[in-house]
């Protein structure tokens, strides 16, 4: 279906499009948290939970370099990590393609609200 037309871009076609790039974002997630849950089961399942002392989780997994750099060591949590990205990612994604969307439909004053509202997520995802 070819989307040459802005009578081919209305509503309804925008709210299945999202609903499509929300359901994809959330089950490649899910799938990756998969991957790497059995990758880390499959080297520490077998080990006890020690739950007297509280060990926090390591720096490496504040940044998205550490977080980055453990999955391509193939590390259980490292991947796992990844996949809660890609999950906040996903409705970030969303707020992206709307703007191209209210674009498409001539609606610019909505286009302009959903780029606040973008810029206001990376601010926050990346500089707080």
């Amino acid at each position: 279906m070819e989307m040459s037309t802005n009578e081919n871009w209305n509503d309804k076609r925008m709210d299945i499009l999202i609903g499509r790039l929300l359901r994809a974002g959330v089950l490649f997630s899910a799938f990756i948290v998969a991957i790497g849950g059995i990758i880390y089961l499959v080297r520490y399942g077998d080990s006890l939970a020690d739950y007297r002392v509280f060990h926090g989780e390591s720096l490496g997994f504040g940044t998205v370099e550490g977080v980055v750099r453990d999955t391509l060591a193939l590390r259980g949590r490292g991947i796992i990590q990844l996949g809660l990205l890609f999950l906040i990612a996903t409705p970030v994604a969303r707020v992206a393609f709307s703007i191209f969307g209210f674009a498409r439909e001539r609606d610019y004053l909505y286009a302009v609200v959903a780029a606040v509202v973008l810029l206001i997520l990376f601010y926050s995802l990346f500089f707080y």
